[in-house]
């Protein structure tokens, strides 16, 4: 909503022009300028797109979702598991393809932060099912690259690796496959 009033940060920015003796290329207050221009646009889209994805997610289209991922980089703020962006992604994705997408309104009290743990444990348990089952049933087909997923995904979901855990398993696994190691 637009008002009348000057917002705090363009009070501050006003603020550091005169201080400068005026805005130019490369000022501080130019800086400052351009940043908050780069946030609005972000919170403008993120409402645009957020409201479409709550009344009518079939709506959303691949451009809506990279209006946001391009609006979130400009004003610095990186891409998260979970977040309106990657939401739009995936209900773009879905459109695309022609399946029902549901509203996208939150089912639970569960803060971003706390989904985004989930999703990483959610991705380590994929990630093990799968190499966990290629070590038992092809063990001789266990590659480096899979070791490496499980230790990055165990990694993300739980701050480390356990030790003489499946990631390190099938590293030692992978290795001896590779010709790494000796068995004796």
């Amino acid at each position: 909503m637009a008002t009348n009033q000057p917002s705090e940060a363009s009070q501050t920015i006003s603020e550091v022009s005169k201080q400068e003796g005026g805005t130019f290329k490369g000022s501080t207050s130019a800086q400052m300028q351009s940043q908050a221009t780069k946030q609005r646009n972000l919170e403008d889209a993120a409402a645009t797109i957020g409201s479409k994805l709550e009344s009518d997610p079939s709506s959303i289209t691949k451009s809506d979702a990279q209006l946001l991922h391009r609006s979130e980089a400009r004003a610095g703020e990186g891409p998260t598991s979970g977040d309106l962006a990657s939401q739009a992604q995936s209900v773009a994705a879905a459109n695309e393809r022609g399946d029902t997408v549901q509203s996208n309104a939150p089912a639970s009290n569960v803060t971003p932060g706390q989904q985004s743990q989930m999703d990483r444990e959610e991705n380590y348990k994929q990630a093990a099912d799968e190499v966990g089952s290629k070590m038992q049933q092809e063990p001789g087909s266990v590659t480096k690259e899979d070791g490496d997923l499980l230790h990055s995904r165990e990694t993300r979901a739980f701050g480390g690796t356990e030790k003489g855990g499946l990631a390190s398993q099938a590293q030692s696994l992978a290795s001896e496959n590779a010709g790494d190691k000796k068995t004796s």
